[in-house]
């Protein structure tokens, strides 16, 4: 499995997450943002953070951008969360897609979310080649996931 992370700067984690996720939580989607919520591997504790979710053929997703941060070794742990918009919150199980099945998801995300993620993904962009999205894809989890009813 890769390690690739790519750690936020100060103005992401102080400014533009705090933002969007303090939108979020107000009921204010930027783009399909949702605060995700996971129990945490070691301590059980709730962690927290922004995401975008995506959908695509009817499916709901979640791609890590950065890499193998802590909130994908988390939903590994955890098998799922919660997303939070407002006062509504989905509960939802969560499983890891193959590197074979993120190519059409990392294009999907590419194409929404380019200009704010777009740095993470080594120049590869929406309109590059499957060989392309297929090198990266180790460096970028992605979780289907399904609601809870």
């Amino acid at each position: 499995m890769s390690t690739h992370v790519k750690k936020p700067g100060w103005f992401t984690v102080n400014v533009f997450n705090r933002f969007v996720a303090w939108l979020t939580r107000r009921g204010v989607s930027v783009w399909g943002s949702r605060v995700l919520a996971v129990r945490g591997r070691k301590s059980g504790e709730w962690r927290t953070t922004p995401v975008n979710l995506l959908t695509v053929g009817g499916q709901q997703y979640l791609l890590a951008p950065r890499g193998h941060v802590q909130w994908t070794h988390n939903m590994r742990a955890a098998g799922g969360g919660e997303l939070r918009l407002g006062q509504n919150v989905d509960v939802f199980t969560a499983v890891e897609v193959t590197d074979e099945e993120k190519v059409p998801l990392l294009r999907a995300y590419l194409k929404r979310w380019k200009a704010e993620v777009g740095i993470f993904f080594d120049g590869v962009g929406p309109d590059s080649p499957d060989d392309e999205m297929r090198r990266i894809a180790p460096d970028h989890p992605v979780f289907r996931i399904t609601v809870k009813n």
